[in-house]
């Protein structure tokens, strides 16, 4: 396998070296019933394990929104669903597609609390109904210099937050991914300080852009992309969007973050896409395009704010520098 180094210090194949989308595929149902045989007498685990694979590849019917939609040329399938940052299923870009099997998307609850007045608890398919879901094809930009476009399938967040009715308190907003070391052997690496937690400002988070994600490509997302529900900000550095989202919190303070407290340094609060602030180990000035050109991808000039200049009032009068 063609090995590189990750600017983390991380030894990553090359995106073409990822096994493809129709092997795994066969690789993990053959896992799932491999341990669905081995678990004898354990009816709960084989019945959980038979609804989260028959999830897999469902369609998930959605209108493009074409004013929030750029009409760049797809990222494909295969590739954003091959080449992954998630690091509860590893830390190789190919070990989330190969380990991801094991998360079980169904039963899912998902608590919003904190500065509320109406604290709720919403299951998936309850999510599913909440709002009009929508087809947006967003740039995604990783903070590691390379990127995609992907059609993602959700509703702006702010239709979730509207729900609870945040106080005046309300400032931030707090996400918590699900950690279960019984499900994301990745949990063992000790890479960060689990589970992953990440924020926003509200502002940001009842900014339309900001989807809260249940699908991709017209269909439930895949475990290794963040199923059953994330986030998609997409004027931000990937990090930002949570993957697995069992909590959100509204506060009156900012949050912890987890990259924010690993390497405070390397990862601001904020991170938004600035091709003016490199991160202290590389430019941030130019990006390449997964998909594009085999190993040796041209680079391409990273715009501000990933392209998303309608975000750029929220930030007036910001120190970009100061506040990365």
């Amino acid at each position: 396998m063609l090995i590189k180094r990750n600017p983390n210090g991380i030894d990553l194949p090359f995106s073409s070296e990822i096994t493809p989308q129709d092997v795994y595929e066969g690789r993990r149902k053959f896992i799932a019933r491999m341990a669905a045989t081995a678990a004898v007498g354990s009816g709960i685990w084989e019945m959980a394990n038979r609804e989260a694979m028959a999830q897999d590849g469902q369609k998930l019917a959605a209108r493009r929104n074409a004013a929030l939609s750029t009409d760049e040329k797809l990222t494909s399938f295969k590739d954003a669903s091959n080449y992954n940052n998630y690091y509860e299923f590893g830390l190789d870009k190919g070990d989330p597609a190969e380990n991801a099997h094991t998360l079980r998307t169904r039963p899912w609850t998902l608590r919003i609390e904190g500065e509320v007045r109406k604290p709720i608890t919403l299951d998936i398919d309850s999510l599913l109904k909440l709002a009009p879901m929508e087809e947006r094809i967003y740039r995604l930009r990783c903070v590691e210099g390379w990127s995609m476009v992907i059609p993602w399938l959700g509703y702006s967040l702010s239709s979730l937050l509207k729900q609870v009715e945040p106080t005046g308190n309300a400032k931030f907003v707090e996400f918590t991914s699900l950690a279960d070391s019984k499900q994301m052997p990745g949990l063992r690496s000790g890479v960060l300080d689990w589970p992953y937690v990440e924020g926003l400002r509200l502002d940001e988070a009842m900014h339309p852009l900001t989807l809260l994600t249940m699908g991709m490509y017209g269909q439930v997302l895949p475990n290794q992309n963040g199923a059953p529900v994330r986030l998609i900000v997409p004027w931000k550095y990937g990090f930002k969007s949570a993957k697995s989202i069992v909590r959100i919190r509204l506060l009156s303070r900012q949050p912890r973050t987890a990259w924010n407290d690993s390497a405070p340094r390397e990862y601001g609060f904020y991170s938004n896409v600035n091709p003016n602030v490199d991160h202290p180990r590389w430019s941030q000035a130019s990006e390449r395009r997964i998909g594009e050109s085999g190993l040796f991808q041209p680079k391409r000039k990273t715009l501000m704010f990933n392209g998303y200049d309608q975000v750029s009032s929220l930030y007036s009068g910001m120190d970009l520098k100061r506040f990365f």
